[in-house]
């Protein structure tokens, strides 16, 4: 009856431990990218602050395409940003989070680079929209300074898996004719 206990012991399944469903960790986001992540939220609340505050508008087209994309832009880098920050990134996968954020960060900020230029052409010159335009610009030069960042990075690691593990370059022995002649 021992040796049943021994095995019980070492067959039952480990329990996992328990999951906090809103859990937030920063075990996958790189320094630089958590400030860049932050920093384009920021940026992004405080355009669509600066555009809230806007009381008149002469030319509105302009001011109504900046307010929908500063404020998707803002939702949508605070969406980005918990997705990172959760287990929501297990349950996607690395990949797949990867992906949407390569994608993702440069059309939000050619987006909001489009927008800030829209509402410089139809502003009518006041300080809150001056300043809304401002922190759109610094917006989308946060994300799409990330993509730059994330491309350097991704190029510095595959140089080095290359230079640490070079496919051309052959061995001593490699370089040894076959037969050996006397």
């Amino acid at each position: 009856m021992e040796n049943g206990a021994v095995y019980n012991e070492t067959t039952e399944p480990q329990a996992k431990p328990p999951r906090c469903p809103f859990a937030c960790t920063r075990r996958h986001l790189r320094p630089w990218r958590l400030s860049a992540k932050a920093l384009q939220a920021i940026l992004s609340l405080l355009a669509v602050i600066c555009e809230e505050i806007v009381e008149d508008c002469i030319k509105c087209g302009g001011l109504y395409v900046f307010e929908f994309v500063s404020c998707s832009a803002f939702l949508l880098s605070l969406l980005i940003l918990c997705v990172y920050c959760t287990d929501v990134y297990e349950t996607f996968g690395e990949d797949k989070v990867q992906r949407m954020n390569f994608w993702a960060m440069p059309v939000i900020g050619v987006c909001f680079l489009l927008a800030s230029i829209v509402l410089v052409a139809t502003s009518s010159g006041s300080a809150v929209e001056g300043a809304a335009y401002v922190f759109g610009f610094l917006a989308s030069g946060a994300f799409l300074a990330e993509i730059i960042i994330e491309r350097f990075h991704s190029r510095k690691q595959t140089l080095d898996r290359c230079s640490e593990n070079p496919g051309n370059t052959q061995s001593a022995t490699e370089n040894q004719p076959l037969n050996k002649q006397s």
